[in-house]
């Protein structure tokens, strides 16, 4: 019956009482349990991350900026910086193309070019990956981020207060050291 049908006689169930068998093509039975063994296909766990800069960009936003991709990079994801053109910031792309290769010269030690600078509109892209040999770094514990107080045993023990001084003008003398006694308020003063 198989053979008229052109296809297989092949025993699905060896181990079931009684074995199980059916008419079907083996090739294609075959290609569908290496499909099954080996799953489905897991996501690569790369995302793209876009990081956007302007031309005039100040110094210490584009090492705010940088300090982000370096953190979307650890991630393991790609990042894509962007640098947006306004008006007659297009006249001058090269500011530009220099913001983006200071970026990259910045990530140098983590990440690599994979797709350099171009124009797309009036913004100018290009792509970062990891580098393969770059270990990500160990993550900080949150304990580190809160201030810790020492604890009772480790504080300094508390110093003895020192005796209050008193001015001179305001301390009442005694007659008996033979000075005099501070002038009082209903007394006349000299002078």
């Amino acid at each position: 019956m198989a053979e008229e049908a052109g296809l297989d006689l092949v025993e699905v169930a060896p181990n079931s009482r009684p074995p199980v068998c059916r008419i079907l093509d083996y090739g294609k039975f075959k290609y569908e349990q290496k499909k099954k063994a080996r799953g489905k296909p897991k996501a690569t766990g790369s995302v793209l991350k876009e990081i956007r800069v302007r031309p005039k960009i100040d110094v210490n936003d584009v090492a705010i900026k940088v300090r982000k991709a370096r953190e979307f990079l650890e991630a393991g994801n790609k990042v894509q910086v962007t640098c947006l053109f306004r008006g007659r910031e297009m006249a001058y792309q090269s500011r530009g193309r220099d913001v983006l290769m200071r970026v990259v010269e910045m990530l140098s030690d983590i990440a690599k070019l994979e797709r350099s600078p171009r124009m797309e509109g009036r913004r100018m892209n290009l792509m970062l990956a990891r580098l393969p040999g770059s270990l990500p770094k160990a993550p900080k514990p949150e304990t580190d981020l809160a201030p810790t107080r020492p604890s009772s045993a480790e504080e300094d023990p508390p110093k003895p207060e020192a005796e209050p001084t008193q001015d001179p003008e305001t301390t009442p003398f005694s007659e008996e050291e033979g000075a005099k006694t501070a002038p009082s308020a209903s007394e006349p003063s000299e002078g």
